[in-house]
């Protein structure tokens, strides 16, 4: 009888870590997509920094402007060229 309850118990518990991971694999992955955009968007925000002096484009690197492409990525930073050229 004692068999039985170990393996109900380590049935239980193997269960309980394939639930646990799986519950936190959907904010984990958005945790990882947000960093990605972020890592790409900063990039292209210091190409543009460093090869648009020439033609007069420059996106400071401010909060505002950190926290709109680390939400946005890549059509973050088309957005605030759009900004720059609009304003």
């Amino acid at each position: 009888m004692e068999s039985v309850s170990l393996i109900i118990v380590i049935a239980a518990i193997v269960l309980g870590v394939i639930l646990f991971f799986k519950l936190l694999s959907k904010p984990i992955r958005l945790v990882l997509k947000l960093a990605l955009n972020t890592v790409i968007g900063f990039v292209i925000l210091w190409i543009i920094n460093f090869f648009g002096g020439e033609v007069g484009i420059e996106l400071s690197l401010t909060l505002i402007n950190a926290l709109v492409v680390g939400f946005l990525g890549i059509p973050g930073v088309l957005l605030l060229l759009a900004l720059h050229f609009l304003l």
